[in-house]
Parts: C-alpha cells; sequence; structure tokens
C-alpha cells in the first residue's frame, strides 16, 4: 500500500447541470481516498470545474450573465452535491483562478520557446459542442464523428503543439508500462489508435471567436484551447513550479479517474504535453464505463438524464454509494434502475447488514444489558469468523489496489453473510435458555461484535455516514475516521465493558 497517494477526478465542466456520472467518478476516487487515509497514506484527493471555452461562452450568453458570472452560479452546483454526497476532497480547482491560470501560461511560454509550439494556417471542419476540429476524412455523414452535430467550415491561424513528435515515444511508455493506461481493453484501444499518424494539436482560439479563456503569454490575440489548459489542473494544484518538494512525490503516486469518453485526451494528448514539460505521465489513468438508464444511453432529449439530488432524497446517500459501486464493474458499462437500487437496498442493506447489525445489538442489550461481555477462548465455529475477518482485511486491499470496488464490497460481504450465518448456527437464543452457558454466550456475543466492528472500518470508505453509526452503536469513543487498518482489523480491539446501544435501521426495507 502507498504511502502517499494522489487521486483525482476529472474537471467537470460548467456548461451544465451535474449528473450521476459526475457522481459515480466522484464517489469512487472518495472511496480510494478514505480507504488510503485509513492505510496511513499521505493523500491528497483533487476535484473541480473546468470553466473556460466555448460551451461555457455559449451557456453564459443563453443566460444573459457574463461568463464569470455563469461559473460563479454553476460550480456551487457541483460543490453541494459533494457535500451530499459525502465527498472528502482535500481540494477543488477551478480553472478561473490566479494560481492555475499562472501555471497555465508558464508551461506555455516554455513550450513556445523551446519549440514544440508554432503557429500556422489551418483549414478544418470544427464541432462547437466538442470544441474539436475534425478533417473532411473524419466526418461521419457530414456531422461530428463523436456527437453525431453539425459541424462548420473554418480557416484560420492557430498555434499548433508538437504532439507527432512524441508518438513513438508514447507507444514505448505505453508497452513499457502495463498498468499506467486501465482497465487492459482502454490501453489495447490507445495503442490502436496510435497506429494512424497522430496530428499536432491546436492549443489555440482566437479572441475574436472565442475571448472566453487564458490568454495566451506570447500572443494576446489568442486563448488557450481549453482541453490544453484544463489538463494542466492535475500538476497545479499539488504545486507544480511553486512547490516542488511537495509535487513531485504526490505526482509519482498519482492516478486519474476518469470516463471512457476522454480517453484520447488523457492518455495521448496529456502525456505528450507532460513528455514536453519534462514531467513524467501520471503513475495510472483509470477509464470507466457509462451508466446506461434501463438499457439506454442517458440523453435530455430522451429525458432521462438522472438527478443525483432526487436519488440521494428518495433513497439515501450512502444507498446511493453502495449501489453505484456494487452493483457493476467499473471498468465497464453498467446499468441504473430504480428497481435494481431497491433490491440492493433490501437485499444487501436491510436484510443482510442491517439484521445483522439490528439483531446483534439486540441481544447484547438483551443478554448483558448492553455491556460487552469477556469472550472465552475460541472455539472452531468462533475461530472461523476471526479467520475470515483477517482475509477479508487483505481481499480488501488487493481488489482496491487493482480498483474493483464491486469486488471488495462482495470480499466484505462474505463475511457479513458468514457472521450471520454464524449466529444461526450457535443459536445464542438458545444458549440464554439452557443453565451453564452464560461463558459460552458471552463469546458468541462477542464475535459477533467483533465481527461487525471489523465490517464498519471496511465499509466507511464506501458508506461513511452508516458505518460511522454502526461504530458509534458499539460503544466505540474513538472517532472511526481517526483509525488505522493496520491497528483497526486486529481482533479482540472490542474492550469488554464497553457500552452498546441499539439505533434505528440503518436502511429501511423499501417498497418496490
Amino acid at each position: 500500500m502507498a504511502r502517499i497517494f494522489y487521486v483525482t477526478t476529472p474537471i467537470y465542466y460548467v456548461n451544465d447541470l451535474p449528473h450521476i456520472g459526475h457522481a459515480y467518478t466522484t464517489i469512487a476516487a472518495d472511496v480510494l481516498a478514505r480507504y488510503h487515509r485509513l492505510a496511513g497514506a499521505e493523500v491528497l484527493f483533487l476535484t473541480g470545474t473546468d470553466e473556460h471555452g466555448q460551451k461555457v461562452q455559449e451557456a453564459a450568453r443563453e443566460k444573459e450573465v457574463a461568463p464569470q458570472a455563469h461559473c460563479d452560479q454553476m460550480v456551487v452546483c457541483f460543490q453541494e452535491l459533494w457535500k451530499k454526497l459525502n465527498i472528502s476532497h482535500d481540494d477543488f480547482i477551478r480553472t478561473t483562478e490566479s494560481r492555475h491560470k499562472s501555471v497555465v501560461q508558464s508551461i506555455l511560454t516554455t513550450l513556445y520557446h523551446q519549440g514544440d509550439i508554432y503557429k500556422t494556417s489551418y483549414e478544418g471542419w470544427y464541432c462547437i459542442p466538442d470544441e474539436r476540429f475534425w478533417t473532411k476524412k473524419d466526418l461521419v455523414n457530414g456531422c461530428c464523428p463523436d456527437c453525431g452535430r453539425a459541424v462548420q467550415q473554418i480557416k484560420e491561424s492557430n498555434y499548433f503543439f508538437r504532439m507527432s513528435n512524441y508518438q513513438q515515444w508514447l507507444i514505448k511508455y505505453i508497452e513499457d508500462h502495463e498498468y499506467f493506461i486501465l482497465p487492459k481493453t482502454r490501453r489495447n484501444e490507445i495503442l490502436g489508435f496510435l497506429k494512424q499518424p497522430l496530428e499536432d494539436l491546436c492549443i489555440s482560439r482566437p479572441r475574436a471567436r472565442l475571448a472566453w479563456g487564458i490568454p495566451i503569454p506570447f500572443d494576446t490575440d489568442y486563448v488557450t484551447y481549453v482541453w490544453f489548459d484544463a489538463l494542466i489542473n492535475y500538476v497545479t494544484a499539488p504545486g507544480y513550479l511553486n512547490d516542488n518538494q511537495r509535487f513531485s512525490p504526490l505526482w509519482e503516486n498519482s492516478l486519474h479517474l476518469i470516463g471512457k469518453d476522454i480517453l484520447t485526451t488523457h492518455t495521448v494528448y496529456w502525456p505528450t504535453m507532460l513528455k514536453a514539460m519534462g514531467l513524467p505521465p501520471p503513475r495510472t489513468v483509470f477509464a470507466h464505463g457509462w451508466w446506461t438508464i434501463e438499457g439506454q444511453k442517458m440523453s435530455k432529449s430522451l429525458r432521462n438524464v438522472v438527478a443525483p439530488t432526487m436519488l440521494i432524497e428518495e433513497y439515501g446517500v450512502d444507498a446511493l454509494r453502495f449501489f453505484l459501486l456494487r452493483e457493476g464493474t467499473f471498468g465497464l458499462d453498467s446499468d441504473f434502475s430504480h428497481r435494481a437500487l431497491i433490491h440492493r437496498i433490501n437485499s444487501d442493506l436491510a436484510n443482510d447488514l442491517g439484521n445483522l447489525l439490528n439483531r446483534s445489538l439486540a441481544m447484547a442489550i438483551k443478554y448483558f444489558n448492553g455491556s460487552l461481555p469477556s469472550p472465552s477462548p475460541l472455539e472452531g465455529v468462533d475461530e472461523r469468523v476471526r479467520e475470515k475477518a483477517a482475509q477479508v482485511v487483505g481481499a480488501v486491499e488487493k481488489h482496491l489496489n487493482e480498483i474493483a470496488f464491486h469486488k471488495a464490497l462482495d470480499a466484505i460481504w462474505e463475511l457479513v453473510s458468514l457472521t450471520n450465518k454464524y449466529i444461526d448456527e450457535t443459536a445464542p437464543w438458545s444458549l440464554a435458555k439452557a443453565s451453564g452457558n452464560q461463558e459460552r454466550l458471552a463469546t458468541v456475543v462477542y464475535t459477533m461484535l467483533e465481527s461487525l466492528r471489523s465490517i464498519a472500518l471496511l465499509l466507511y470508505p464506501f458508506i461513511p455516514s452508516s458505518a460511522e453509526k454502526m461504530w458509534e452503536a458499539l460503544g466505540i469513543t474513538q472517532p472511526l475516521r481517526h483509525q488505522r487498518l493496520d491497528t483497526g482489523t486486529r481482533w479482540g480491539s472490542l474492550v469488554p465493558g464497553t457500552v452498546v446501544t441499539k439505533i434505528p435501521p440503518l436502511f429501511p426495507r423499501r417498497e418496490s
């Protein structure tokens, strides 16, 4: 487990409201950040907003406000959603901040003077929604090959980054670093893309056409292309050019979580930019899949875009966090439906976890007045629970290092299921009725509660609010967020005499 961990989400574009895709990436990053903090690592978790470009300028014009005013309004939507989703980011960067602008302009100046940026005339087909030029051969039925919308033919002078100079270096780097692009299907996709000649990247827009952007420092008639601007946020926040002592170790342990739609920008544009800057690529770029809605791609025109705020209000934040990370495989597409979400709540959270917590606390209160009993030496059936708890700790570490959230939750649920089975097998209600079984009953009750303590600790990154309520119900006074996995997962950490309390059901059953 890395002692330093730097995780980023994409910075989200402020031309529209946040949707479930934004929530998915950010929750995933939050789980990893919380987990690595529990593991004792120094963590930097960065998210933020991308606030320049033509789409933002157009959105502001439609609202009849200045672009900066539009950005200031929209950024609140993301910041408020992160609060509701219990996101524990350490930094929130906006590309309109001076700390970011200064780094972008310094990099542009350096690359220009070393010959990696040049000016030339260019003619191409421009897609305004994607803010991207295409050649005629790229078009599909005369439209943008990415979004399918109409394009405009534009001829103008612009500045270009000599991205083509770094094609062979990039191919070799990807081939030599198998964990740079994950999952492997995305790695193969980019290697396939790089079999074709790599063109230079247009990195400017004339101010006459687009005024909303960071000015090119050596030619103020131009502003910086939004992608060249946006990607640099990843090095701005940890201190590049301002605090290299802090920056270098963080960058060596950096993980970018992105959606698969921005794979090329993060694994072709970005590493070639970094190479020109004299920096290595991030350690890993992991591109997850999309969420479909009952089999259909999310689309405003289909009116099937799912608002995270609505889901939080309807089902609760932890139920949503749990569903998004257990329902699908992070690197693949997944399908959302209210039916599937309700099934996860009722089956996994209410029946499995909730029932285990409620009956364990109830028996401790009924048989020992809520005061945790001292266990006797464990028998075989008790040992199985202790051994499973130890195994699950290692399994969760392995799966989260592989960014396999559903597998980590599956492992935790093995302990939940085994503990429920353990209660049924040992039948503490029968032990309580027979005389001479008080010591055995004490061991059984202690074992189920100690298992719950491990479960709460391991679930904290995924469902932090619910895990904290479990922790407090077990009578533990030290805050859960201050625990460490190396000590907190040792069996027997619950202190006899600790007073447990019954709490309302964490996950009430839902009607389908």
